[in-house]
């Protein structure tokens, strides 16, 4: 059986297509009466200032009916693009009959972990469990923290500078950007950071960084040596000022933090170290995992499996909230309750997973991620340009670094790039320490032609950018 229509068929035919000047004035007004009622703390709207009416596929339609290819996908949520109508079949019965359960047993739930299960990384598969707590990535780093600290007894958590972890206090005292936690500390003590490899930012010569990496010849990268000598010496040094972390926890690719993707031999090293003192390798996988790599999890890209991992985002299927852990049988110490969450029963998410997972696998979602990220990074790198300092990521998953002539982070050229972007019919988002990377997290859906009609529009906003700066 076929499971669903080809990917040509789930978008809107015009897309892009903008008529009106954006925002239109039907989003105006919305987006002016968002402002006398919503919260303070609403952001992406003062970037992107829509307001949306329909989704398919990869395009979106705002409230004035101007058509735009996705290049964002919810932050990377909705992998099978919008209202992908094979997925909805899915949720839309499982709505009729059945939407919240706590966690009593039901066909969904548990044809949702074996399904999960089933493309787990090689050393979890056969051998995890799963465990759901409250609708949302934060939730799942929430339950990690507690899985590690009831397993080994210890405190401490350790995770690397440019992370991001998510919004309530424990993922947010793994978060490495202040200005996520600003005016909200304290937050949980005994919570260290250290630095993530950056191989574009590696400037400094080697002054005598010990390489740590499994292989001599995996990378002879500075930035690698000497964050995992951090690592190290946060477990293992007498004057560290901390007591062992309790787990590491690592994004595969960090997303936030610009798309950087890590020296070969980095998680392998963080593998050898929490082994060699008892500690949990957690990985992150809400924004790098399901598919979005061209892999089904991020960190399989190095065959280094985690004692656990968090997933969020696209697990969800149709953008439904969904968030869970997994990991490895032998840390499933805790007893009833030991982590909560009320709407840990979310059905129509769960059936939405299943019917997204047997989607990505019949219409080979993954290979396609790959070879478009393959060709989208191309057509950037193509571009002549001394303000592109990198291109860089894996699959659907892709970050533009944008320099000025100092080599920083340029975020003006990507808020322009941005700009010139969205009024021209395409949806791209910001990451970076200095928001100064451009950040493509298109479907997985997205065609070859869409994908060749919105570099145009992308490539020329750098172009056009760049020749005005000389």
């Amino acid at each position: 059986m076929t499971r669903g229509p080809p990917i040509a068929e789930l978008h809107f035919d015009d897309a892009p297509h903008v008529d009106t000047s954006i925002p239109g004035p039907r989003s105006q007004q919305l987006l002016e009466r968002q402002a006398e009622i919503d919260s303070s703390a609403v952001a992406y709207p003062k970037s992107v200032p829509l307001a949306f009416a329909e989704g398919r596929g990869a395009t979106i339609k705002d409230a004035d009916g101007n058509v735009f290819l996705d290049f964002f996908a919810g932050i990377g949520v909705l992998n099978v693009g919008h209202s992908n109508p094979y997925v909805l079949e899915a949720v839309n019965e499982q709505t009729n009959e059945l939407v919240h359960t706590i966690d009593f047993p039901t066909e969904a739930r548990l044809d949702f972990i074996d399904a999960i299960g089933e493309i787990a990384p090689p050393g979890l598969r056969g051998n995890s469990r799963m465990v759901f707590g409250g609708p949302s990535g934060s939730d799942a780093i929430e339950g990690s923290i507690k899985l590690a600290k009831h397993n080994t007894g210890r405190h401490g958590l350790l995770a690397f500078e440019g992370s991001y972890h998510g919004g309530s206090a424990g993922a947010l005292s793994l978060t490495g950007g202040r200005a996520y936690k600003a005016g909200y500390e304290p937050m949980l003590p005994d919570t260290v950071h250290v630095p993530y490899p950056d191989p574009y930012r590696e400037r400094l010569p080697n002054d005598g960084a010990t390489a740590l990496c499994p292989q001599d010849d995996c990378c002879g990268q500075v930035s690698c040596a000497r964050s995992l000598e951090a690592v190290k010496e946060k477990f293992e040094g007498a004057y560290s000022g901390h007591e062992p972390p309790a787990a590491i926890w690592v994004e595969p690719i960090q997303g936030e933090g610009g798309v950087v993707v890590p020296p070969a031999g980095f998680l392998q090293g963080l593998r050898d170290i929490a082994d060699d003192n008892d500690a949990l390798l957690i990985f992150d996988e809400i924004q790098s995992g399901f598919g979005r790599t061209g892999e089904w999890w991020g960190g399989e890209h190095a065959g280094v499996t985690p004692d656990a991992m968090t997933m969020a985002k696209g697990i969800g299927g149709a953008g439904l909230p969904l968030g869970a852990m997994l990991y490895h049988e032998k840390f499933d110490t805790w007893g009833p309750g030991g982590h909560l969450g009320t709407f840990r029963g979310n059905l129509p998410a769960m059936r939405g997973g299943i019917a997204a997972i047997e989607y990505i696998q019949e219409h080979d979602l993954l290979d396609h991620a790959t070879q478009l990220g393959e060709y989208i990074r191309d057509r950037i790198r193509a571009v002549d340009s001394p303000l592109i300092g990198e291109v860089r990521g894996r699959g659907l998953f892709i970050g533009v670094e944008l320099i000025d002539e100092n080599g920083n982070q340029n975020a003006e050229m990507v808020k322009a790039v941005q700009t010139s972007c969205y009024e021209q019919g395409v949806l791209v988002w910001k990451a970076g320490r200095q928001n100064g990377v451009l950040r493509l997290l298109p479907p997985l859906v997205m065609t070859n032609e869409q994908a060749e009609i919105g570099l145009d529009i992308i490539t020329d906003a750098l172009e056009s950018y760049t020749e005005n700066s000389r």
